[in-house]
């Protein structure tokens, strides 16, 4: 697969893959949770996890918001990868209260954030674990925008 930095294989030959699912690329939640994520990078990797997430927004748009993610992130805006991996849309997405203050939390915290240009801001987050050999070991389908596993929970899950 072409990322906006290099090439990735789904799943790594040699490693477990974390399929993060998220939202538009300006999203304030998304952007908060990545964060979390790209200041632990290098424990993700020495726990032999490569890091992929996946925005439905154009490329153009993510380089505004992912470009100095240390890991691979991916342009979806047709919902191909949200469609195979079952990741849905809803309306429910922002209307829980742990949304809206993980939102209010995003963009406060002066990180990337912005309106969805040119999609919906109704997806929902969903993590996968994923091993070389190709087969889902676990995954979590989140049921409002910041819901998604952090990066302690992931790492249990990979032991």
């Amino acid at each position: 697969m072409k990322t906006h930095q290099s090439e990735t294989s789904l799943p790594h030959p040699g490693l477990l893959t974390h399929l993060q699912f998220r939202r538009f690329a300006g999203c304030p939640v998304c952007n908060l949770h990545l964060r979390s994520f790209a200041r632990q990078h290098q424990r993700i990797e020495s726990s032999g996890i490569q890091e992929v997430v996946v925005f439905h927004s154009a490329r153009e748009e993510m380089l505004k918001y992912q470009a100095e993610l240390p890991f691979v992130a991916l342009s979806d805006p047709g919902f191909e990868l949200y469609r195979r991996f079952g990741v849905e849309r809803s309306v429910r997405a922002m209307l829980h209260p742990k949304a809206l203050w993980g939102a209010m939390a995003g963009t406060l915290s002066g990180g990337p954030s912005g309106t969805p240009s040119g999609t919906s801001p109704l997806g929902l987050p969903a993590d996968f674990l994923i091993a070389s050999s190709g087969k889902v070991v676990a995954c979590h389908y989140g049921s409002h925008a910041n819901d998604q596993w952090s990066v302690d929970q992931l790492l249990e899950l990979a032991r």
